[in-house]
C-alpha cells in the first residue's frame, strides 16, 4: 500500500476538493486533524493540517504554494478520463499546474490542488508498453 501524506492549511476545503474527485473518504482515519480519502484499493491520501503533519518530521513542514517538492501521479484509464479529472479538480478550487501533454501512446495533465500539492493525471495505450 501507499500511504501519501500531505500538508493542508484548511482542511474542510480539502475534505470538499477530494470528494468532488469522488475519491471515497475513509471515516476511520479522519478526524478534525486529517482527512483519509482511498484514491485506489491500495493508495490512500492523508491530508494533515500543518500542525497535525508537523508531529511526523523533523524540521519545518514546507509549503507546497511555494515550492514544488513532490509530484504525485495517477494512472487513468483513458485520455477523457485525464481530461474529466483534472476538470473535476480544476472546478473544485485546484488549479491547472502543466499544460497537457500528448506524446501518441502516453497523454497526461496535471493539478495543484487548493493548497499547491501536484498531481499529475497520465494515460499510456497498453499496447505501447507490452514487451
Amino acid at each position: 500500500m501507499i500511504f501519501v501524506n500531505l500538508p493542508v492549511t484548511d482542511l474542510a476545503r480539502t475534505d470538499a476538493f477530494y470528494a468532488a474527485l469522488g475519491f471515497r473518504r475513509n471515516d476511520q482515519f479522519s478526524d478534525d486533524k486529517a482527512v483519509s480519502y482511498v484514491i485506489e484499493e491500495n493508495i490512500i491520501a492523508m491530508l494533515l493540517t500543518r500542525e497535525r503533519f508537523a508531529d511526523f518530521v523533523t524540521g519545518e513542514v514546507g509549503d507546497p504554494a511555494q515550492a514544488t517538492s513532490a509530484l504525485m501521479a495517477l494512472s487513468a484509464g483513458s485520455r477523457e478520463e485525464v481530461d474529466a479529472m483534472v476538470s473535476a479538480a480544476i472546478g473544485a478550487g485546484g488549479k491547472p499546474w502543466m499544460p497537457p501533454q500528448d506524446h501518441g501512446f502516453m497523454y497526461g495533465s496535471s493539478f495543484a490542488d487548493p493548497d499547491g500539492n501536484v498531481w499529475e493525471v497520465m494515460w499510456m495505450d497498453p499496447s505501447a508498453v507490452q514487451g
